[in-house]
């Protein structure tokens, strides 16, 4: 029984970690590079009606944001739930792919971002913190 609330608390703090580091990389973004006058970046429909303005240096940090946010979110969950790491981190990358489907459907980006964001920012993520994690065990192993 112990396994499942780890389990549990591995995917919560792995799902909120993940969130706050992709919040953080989109405050960043729109400070460093902002959206052209009159888009407010949080109305999607603002969005939607300027969609045409945004230049592909815009949706840079929206990938690193979606993409670090699910690495970070991955890699917290396999810390906290070691023996089950790769089901923790696959778990957390489905829901962050989730999210990433929904604002696809919400907010309009062109077709060549939903398909890198949709198909490198989320599973291939969740892949890479297992991959960390494993090379994490294995230092810390080899230097007991």
């Amino acid at each position: 029984m112990k396994g499942i609330w780890k389990l549990l608390l591995g995917l919560i703090v792995g799902a909120l970690g993940g969130g706050i580091i992709n919040m953080g990389l989109v405050v960043v973004g729109s400070e460093l590079i902002p959206a052209p006058p009159g888009i407010d970046v949080t109305d999607p429909q603002s969005l939607s009606s300027a969609a045409g303005l945004l230049q592909p240096r815009h949706f840079i940090f929206p990938f690193l944001a979606h993409a670090g946010g699910t690495l970070a979110g991955c890699l917290i969950a396999c810390l906290i739930v070691v023996q089950q790491s790769r089901l923790a981190s696959m778990v957390v990358g489905c829901f962050f792919l989730l999210g990433g489907i929904v604002n696809a459907y919400m907010i309009p980006a062109p077709a060549w971002f939903i398909v890198m964001d949709l198909g490198l920012a989320y599973i291939p993520m969740a892949l890479l913190a297992v991959w960390i994690h494993q090379r994490l065990q294995a230092n810390t192993r080899s230097s007991v």
